[in-house]
């Protein structure tokens, strides 16, 4: 892959649209609502992402509006005039937002003039009915979602909803593909790819200490780090916890595995491998880390090592890349697509595979890998250029308002 292939819209298109739109019904603006729901209060990987793209639409004359639950009135907030939020009274739980979504979203709606609406956790919430033009965002592999999940809304009503809605935006090719696969029209997807924000994620100077303090961490170096929710069995913890054990044993490296991420359904697996492992005392599971806390976690590792075999977005390998450490990754998924040319590959399911990969990327004090860990900085600090989340929010602005 040479380059990351979008629908590159300039920004200075909404006008056009904007005037468009003034001709034909004599309303000078669009107004465009984007649901919050489902987001765990902005702690997930769809709430970061709602985060970024509201701070990064800038000053145009489309009017957003986020709706959502009320305790989350603070948590979006972007300082910018034409961005505002409005909060809902609904228990804080899926089933009382599911049910908001079916018998009050449509009136809600309706009373608030939205031209549009953007869906971000379109996976989990979205109404019977769209009575506005909609846009679902998906960055879920949709087909391994069937697969492991329970839920009688992903496996009943979510394919023959994304069939109906007006639009879909895949966080990458390989996710349009995989909804191509399931029958969903090829010609109402739009590919946008996720930023990344290199004005937090960067290389920090870390001082050569034994241990880097992140409240209300104190964890010792080196370390190999892992950022992902720990859940289901997809992400490949596991397999990273067996790989991880006999690198130890074959290397007698002092390094220590981070785990960072919040606990989420089959956590307790993830926790009872640990416990076994030979190398437990060299593991650390830090549980839900903060966003803003990040770089500082990646920039103080010796390497990042991703080993998610379903993934549709992967965004944790683009920010360690912009952090300045190397990264090895699965050959699987989006991953390929997202990390290029500037990772170390392996395949998810060998644990051996992955252990190799850890010996040829970190520190082993001989400077053997040093060679192969510069040209993997070096790759990963200029692919990450072309993500930018001013691009990602101009063409979702003008995916939602061009329709």
């Amino acid at each position: 892959m040479t380059g990351v292939q979008t629908c590159a819209l300039p920004i200075s298109g909404i006008s056009a649209i904007i005037d468009t739109s003034y001709r034909k019904s004599r309303r000078v603006f669009l107004k465009i609502g984007i649901d919050t729901f489902g987001c765990d209060h902005g702690r997930s990987g769809i709430g970061s992402y709602i985060l970024s793209l509201v701070n990064n639409l800038g000053n145009t004359e489309v009017r957003v509006e986020l709706f959502g639950p009320e305790l989350d009135r603070y948590t979006y907030s972007s300082g910018q005039e034409n961005v505002a939020y409005t909060g809902v009274s609904v228990a804080d739980s899926l089933l009382a937002e599911r049910l908001w979504h079916v018998t009050s979203l449509p009136s809600f709606a309706k009373k608030h003039g939205y031209s549009a609406i953007l869906y971000p956790s379109g996976t989990k919430l979205l109404p019977l009915k769209f009575t506005v033009p909609s846009v679902v965002v998906m960055q879920d592999v949709l087909s391994d979602l069937y697969q492991r999940s329970d839920d009688g809304f992903i496996n009943g009503l979510l394919r023959s909803q994304l069939k109906r809605v007006d639009r879909i935006i895949a966080s990458s090719t390989f996710v349009r593909d995989d909804l191509v696969s399931l029958k969903i029209p090829e010609s109402r997807i739009t590919v946008i790819h996720n930023g990344i924000d290199t004005s937090l994620f960067y290389p920090r100077t870390t001082a050569n200490n034994e241990a880097v303090l992140i409240h209300p961490f104190s964890i010792r170096r080196p370390y190999i780090i892992y950022a992902s929710r720990v859940t289901y069995p997809a992400k490949k913890h596991v397999e990273l916890i067996r790989a991880f054990e006999l690198f130890k044993k074959k290397t007698g490296a002092p390094h220590r595995l981070v785990l960072a991420g919040a606990d989420g359904v089959n956590a307790e697996m993830v926790h009872r491998e640990v416990l076994n492992s030979t190398v437990a005392s060299d593991i650390l599971l830090t549980g839900y880390f903060p966003h803003q806390s990040l770089p500082e976690l990646y920039s103080a590792a010796d390497a990042c090592v991703f080993p998610s075999a379903a993934e549709g977005v992967g965004l944790p390998v683009l920010e360690a890349m912009a952090c300045g450490i190397p990264v090895a990754c699965a050959r699987a998924g989006a991953l390929p697509e997202i990390a290029g040319e500037a990772a170390l590959y392996y395949d998810p399911d060998d644990p051996e595979e992955i252990a190799g990969a850890i010996e040829r990327i970190v520190r082993n004090g001989t400077g053997a890998n040093d060679s192969l860990r510069s040209e993997l900085v070096a790759r990963g600090l200029a692919w990450v250029q072309q993500f930018s989340w001013s691009k990602c929010a101009a063409e979702t602005l003008e995916t939602v308002a061009g329709m």
